[in-house]
């Protein structure tokens, strides 16, 4: 039976979470689930996403931190850093997490991640969970019951034991892997990676790949992707940096310079080389996660299928294109920002 997850809040609402698909919560609006508590809950608080092996759950709040809580462990994921990417995350295998504020869990509001069903944990890097964009200490926690991952994150899990953790050089050797695999030890939480104050710390792995909608690199990624998401047969041609930019211009109602755009060289040529750096930077953030392997040219049409394939863009961002909010918040990062 493959893995399901969902998120339940408190009121009894359920929301089954699709593999490759990511759900967003908080206290809205732009959010997937609007939840209802107090201001220890961000706007835009926490991410789940569903994967072959479990849910895994990351804080992209800017000002609060989110906890996760289940048997035997209680984890503080600290807020998203500067550069839009979460700190660390928390991936479940199997059964339940308690996700919210402090005062969520204090008063037994939390939202309830469940991930149900047997996933076949095979011990290769190079299989589905590496594809996922996992690496070293989330692979291997994985693998086993819940795992913390991220830049301070190692070991721990929800139901099984973690065992050992990583060599001196970062990595988890076969015999850990194959105990966590197999799941030989039962019970207990992880015995390295936690302060008293349950915070996550040790050495650093990769996160899965996420992008803020309400940042301009979503925008040129959305944009890049849209017609590989209205043709699921990818037999449309890419937009290249121009095309995007003109796009952008579009999406945002910069209808004023779109004239300018067309008539005028130097700043046709400017703002597609701003489109051309947010490539870059995608591209080098689909290498730095390892969602490609590293003999690949992670050409457009490369990049584009790991984008849509790992559920970074997806059908569903479509609908922002739509949204006066989310475009009105997109015109004031591009043209009112420096």
């Amino acid at each position: 039976m493959p893995l399901s997850s969902h998120i339940s809040t408190a009121s009894g609402q359920k929301v089954l979470i699709a593999e490759g698909t990511r759900l967003v919560f908080g206290r809205g609006p732009g959010v997937d689930l609007i939840v209802a508590a107090g201001r220890g809950l961000s706007r835009r608080a926490g991410l789940v996403t569903a994967m072959a092996a479990g849910a895994w759950i990351a804080n992209i709040s800017r000002t609060h931190a989110l906890y996760v809580e289940g048997d035997g462990y209680q984890v503080r994921l600290p807020r998203m850093e500067h550069d839009g990417q979460p700190a660390n995350g928390w991936f479940v295998h199997a059964g339940t997490a308690l996700v919210g504020s402090r005062a969520m869990l204090d008063e037994g509001q939390s939202l309830i991640v469940t991930v149900t069903g047997q996933y076949d944990a095979a011990p290769d890097p190079a299989g589905q969970l590496a594809g996922a964009g996992l690496a070293g200490p989330e692979l291997a926690a994985a693998g086993n019951g819940a795992g913390p991952t991220g830049n301070r994150a190692t070991g721990a899990g929800t139901g099984t034991k973690a065992g050992a953790g990583p060599s001196d050089e970062g990595e988890w050797t076969d015999e850990v892997w194959a105990a966590r695999a197999a799941g030989q030890a039962e019970t207990g939480h992880g015995e390295a990676g936690y302060s008293e104050t349950g915070v996550a710390y040790g050495d650093g792995t990769l996160l899965p790949f996420y992008l803020d909608p309400m940042t301009k690199l979503f925008l040129v990624a959305l944009i890049w992707c849209r017609p590989w998401l209205d043709d699921p047969s990818a037999t449309r041609p890419l937009p290249r940096t121009p095309e995007i930019a003109r796009a952008a211009l579009e999406v945002t109602g910069a209808y004023h310079e779109l004239e300018r755009f067309d008539a005028n060289p130097e700043y046709h040529d400017l703002l597609s080389a701003r489109v051309a750096e947010h490539i870059k930077v995608l591209r080098r953030k689909i290498a730095d996660r390892g969602l490609a392997a590293a003999d690949v040219r992670i050409s457009d049409e490369v990049a584009v299928r790991i984008l849509i394939e790992h559920g970074i863009i997806t059908s569903a961002d479509l609908s922002r294109l739509d949204d006066p909010a989310w475009r009105s918040r997109q015109e004031d990062l591009w043209w009112t920002q420096s």
